[in-house]
């Protein structure tokens, strides 16, 4: 896959990552969820990553020219996270990106997204994912209302 003239290569995260994959997470999520309050800073952000994701989870990492552009974690049958670099939607990455979690989840999977992220609803209904559940948002850190979204093949 190439985006421009670089070609988009994903492979499992390591631990020297950790700084580069927060970084597209942190702008991902400014870019296409400006209203949503993040109740971690951005170095609580960072450590999550280099001391949870990465060493515990099953994390993998979009790299164009040596430059990571895109993060999925997934935690067994869960889509976790999945952010792009905002330059690096459209370029067929996140699309790569749900093929490779049904790979590894060929059973089914599950994930979660902000109501108010109609882009995502669009991205995930595309792939055959299913909303099953609303709610207020109680149940998250942000507080913001939300919605579980299922695939079973």
């Amino acid at each position: 896959m190439r985006g421009g003239d670089r070609t988009v290569e994903l492979r499992r995260a390591l631990s020297s990552d950790a700084e580069a994959a927060a970084g597209v997470w942190l702008r991902s999520f400014a870019a296409a969820l400006p209203g949503v309050v993040r109740p971690r800073s951005d170095d609580e952000v960072r450590d999550h990553f280099r001391h949870v994701l990465i060493p515990v989870r099953e994390t993998w990492v979009a790299e164009a020219g040596g430059d990571v552009v895109g993060v999925m974690v997934l935690d067994g049958e869960e889509l976790d996270q999945l952010y792009l670099a905002p330059e690096w939607r459209g370029h067929g990455i996140g699309d790569r990106f749900v093929a490779l979690a049904k790979e590894r989840s060929p059973g089914g999977l599950a994930l979660w997204t902000f109501r108010v992220n109609a882009p995502a609803h669009r991205f995930y209904e595309r792939h055959g994912f299913a909303p099953v559940e609303w709610t207020d948002g109680s149940g998250n850190e942000e507080r913001e209302p939300d919605v579980r979204y299922v695939w079973r093949p």
